[in-house]
């Protein structure tokens, strides 16, 4: 049975600058019963890290404001947040990129487009749900 119940729910935040890529992933978490928390640039979504500590960031590297790689960073340097896994995503495919991402602290770096099923098991994975 999904867990529905948003108290106990897993509480994610979702930082994409790309609505269409917004609702998409926060439709597909919400349907499998997560709290879901949107933010749409780089400085709201570090803010509401800090203040929400959400169970897992997933995280778009190109955003206004601060970048992905900055916030992954700063998330890793806070010794409050340090632990939060994060699910970094972007269109950046190159290995040089995806190498960045893990070396800053990323749990998961992802190529887009993201199918849901992908992000979904890695979600579970990194919630060790799975």
């Amino acid at each position: 049975m999904e867990e529905t119940n948003s108290i106990t729910a897993k509480k994610i935040l979702v930082i994409e600058d790309n609505a269409i890529n917004l609702r998409m992933v926060s439709y597909a978490l919400t349907k499998k019963g997560y709290q879901v928390i949107t933010a749409t640039n780089g400085l709201i979504g570090f803010k509401k890290i800090n203040e929400e500590h959400p169970d897992l960031v997933i995280l778009d590297i190109m955003l206004p404001g601060l970048d992905g790689y900055d916030i992954c960073e700063r998330v890793r340097t806070n010794p409050e947040t340090e632990k939060i896994p994060i699910i970094m995503t972007s269109g950046k495919t190159l290995q040089e990129d995806k190498d960045i991402g893990i070396k800053l602290g990323a749990s998961v770096y992802l190529t887009k487009p993201v199918p849901p099923s992908e992000m979904l098991t890695n979600v579970k994975t990194l919630l060790g749900e799975e």
